[in-house]
């Protein structure tokens, strides 16, 4: 802690440093005078006071005189002086650096002349005001990493804004009381895959690519975001088709699942046992590490569903049980036709269904939810649907008139939207008993495991 002694000495100082010639040596001179202090100041050097203001002797009796650094003091500390605006004083010692006028400072403790290297501005100097640094010092070089005693002044004796390209370190900020603080310029990336800002599921959002012919076997349908997110990765859905159906034939599904933020893949048709499913999430993986891809560095191969119609919701259940990266599963009108798939799909994992009250899938859909023993599973059923052939909501009712659940659940289960747990989850939510957005009829849905 400085003395008061000291906030004299560095009145006077400061004074001096305000003239020059024999004006600043007079100046210094009347200064020490007047609150009592020795008054051997030359020019350029200034005594060498102890903490009760005595000078130091040397071994043969002589007064110890220091270079006049006229170092800033903090406001706290400097008798009122107003420096005005608050930046280092341009005040180079003749090492060609500003040296802080504190302890293991050369203007304050003897040990500091060149017996300690510690001393002089090094890992165990103490400040309290980080605006200095030593000239010479290997952090102003920009050879070291940026150390608690590393400052906003440059070896040029020029202080660097925080920010400014010319200063290849970032900024930091120390005392006595508290660890330094290291600002940085560069952002915080944002948690979670990229999803629109619009969270209307009724509809794709942003302007998309739609590409046939794609895929590992040239026969898929690839669609994303034009503008692809450079600050987040983007989740994965990869789409079965029907029985005899093509991925093209699916348009709508494909491009409002793109147009909310997700690569979608849908693979050219669906054997029922997930292995076109898996083959396009490899071939995908493979263009996420492809430095000439466009989606290099892009997918988040942790957050991948799989959903599908019919066959295809088949394929999606058998992709989630086979394969570590598919997280989740939505079946569109679809069902096993054996005792019920949920119960081998790992409770670490979730799945759902939805289907029409008229369609030749219900009951398989029914069983299928039924399974689910410790796997978190929803069924959800389109009733009250327009009498058309089939009487109601039947077949193809999941991927075109209801296709906004299987966008809300991928963004709830992908994309980690946990206010959407309310839309399925209870007894009251939008897909347990709301009407279905723009069409006749209503959801009746039920969960467990959740």
């Amino acid at each position: 802690m400085k003395t008061k002694v000291l906030k004299y000495f560095v009145l006077a100082a400061t004074l001096a440093f305000m003239n020059c010639g024999d004006d600043a040596k007079d100046t210094l001179t009347s200064a020490l005078d007047d609150k009592g202090l020795p008054n051997t100041a030359v020019d350029g050097f200034v005594p060498l006071l102890d903490e009760n203001g005595n000078p130091v002797l040397d071994e043969n009796g002589n007064q110890v005189m220091v270079q006049d650094t006229t170092q800033r003091e903090n406001p706290e500390n400097n008798l009122n002086i107003d420096f005005g605006d608050g930046e280092p004083t341009d005040n180079p010692d003749p090492q060609g650096g500003d040296v802080e006028g504190q302890a293991g400072d050369p203007a304050v403790d003897p040990a500091a002349q060149g017996e300690d290297p510690a001393a002089q501005g090094g890992e165990n100097a103490t400040q309290t005001d980080s605006t200095k640094t030593q000239a010479g010092d290997p952090a102003t070089q920009g050879n070291d990493p940026v150390s608690p005693k590393d400052s906003t002044k440059t070896d040029g004796g020029e202080s660097a804004q925080t920010g400014d390209p010319a200063n290849d370190t970032p900024a930091v900020t120390s005392s006595a009381s508290e660890e330094p603080k290291v600002e940085s310029s560069s952002s915080e990336v944002p948690k979670g895959i990229f999803l629109s800002e619009d969270t209307d599921e009724t509809k794709g959002h942003l302007e998309i690519e739609y590409k046939e012919g794609q895929g590992p076997d040239g026969q898929s349908v690839l669609a994303y975001p034009k503008q692809l997110s450079t600050t987040q990765k983007h989740g994965i859905v990869v789409w079965g088709p029907g029985g005899g159906e093509k991925p093209g034939n699916y348009p709508n599904m494909i491009k409002d699942l793109a147009g909310q933020g997700f690569v979608v893949i849908g693979i050219r048709e669906s054997p029922g046992d997930g292995h076109l499913a898996i083959q396009a999430i490899d071939w995908l993986e493979k263009q996420n590490s492809d430095a000439g891809s466009v989606f290099n560095g892009k997918l988040d191969l942790t957050k991948v569903g799989c959903s599908g119609h019919s066959m295809g919701g088949l394929e999606s259940e058998q992709a989630a049980i086979k394969d570590k990266r598919v997280i989740t599963a939505f079946l569109n009108n679809s069902g096993d036709q054996g005792s019920g798939a949920f119960v081998n799909i790992p409770k670490e994992k979730t799945a759902g269904v939805v289907f029409g009250e008229k369609g030749s899938e219900r009951s398989n859909a029914i069983r299928d939810y039924q399974s689910a023993k410790e796997t978190p599973a929803c069924m959800i059923e389109m009733i009250n649907g327009p009498m058309n052939s089939e009487g109601g909501w039947g077949h193809g009712s999941g991927p075109w008139d209801g296709r906004a659940i299987t966008v809300a659940w991928m963004r709830w289960q992908l994309g980690g939207e946990d206010f959407r747990k309310a839309d399925f989850v209870g007894t009251s939510g939008k897909y347990i008993n709301g009407s279905i957005a723009g069409h006749q009829g209503n959801w009746k849905g039920e969960c467990k495991n959740f």
